[in-house]
């Protein structure tokens, strides 16, 4: 009877090679650094809109702190999502999907 012999495992290959993830990772933390302030001026602009419209004073305020807790909310979904990432793919059997579930 003859012997077949198993594939051999092949290694996971990233996505990019060392250079383009450092950069992939540094475009990440750019993303992050500049998300949190911009939310927080649009909530400010379109407070300060608001404010004109309806002829009142506190309503920037309120964007302000709206865009800052939106921003905040984004960055830990993002977080948690990179985080995620890495450990679903750990088993190279799986593919990423649940099969048995």
């Amino acid at each position: 009877m003859p012997f077949n012999h198993p594939l051999p495992k092949q290694r996971q290959t990233t996505r990019f090679s060392g250079g383009r993830a450092s950069l992939v990772e540094a475009e990440k933390m750019i993303q992050v650094a500049v998300l949190l302030p911009a939310s927080a001026f649009v909530g400010w602009i379109l407070g300060a809109l608001l404010d004109k419209l309806f002829h009142q004073s506190w309503i920037s305020l309120v964007g302000i702190l709206f865009g800052g807790i939106s921003g905040i909310v984004y960055v830990v979904r993002m977080v948690v999502e990179n985080s995620r990432k890495p450990g679903r793919n750990s088993d190279p059997g799986s593919n990423g999907q649940d099969a048995g579930k």
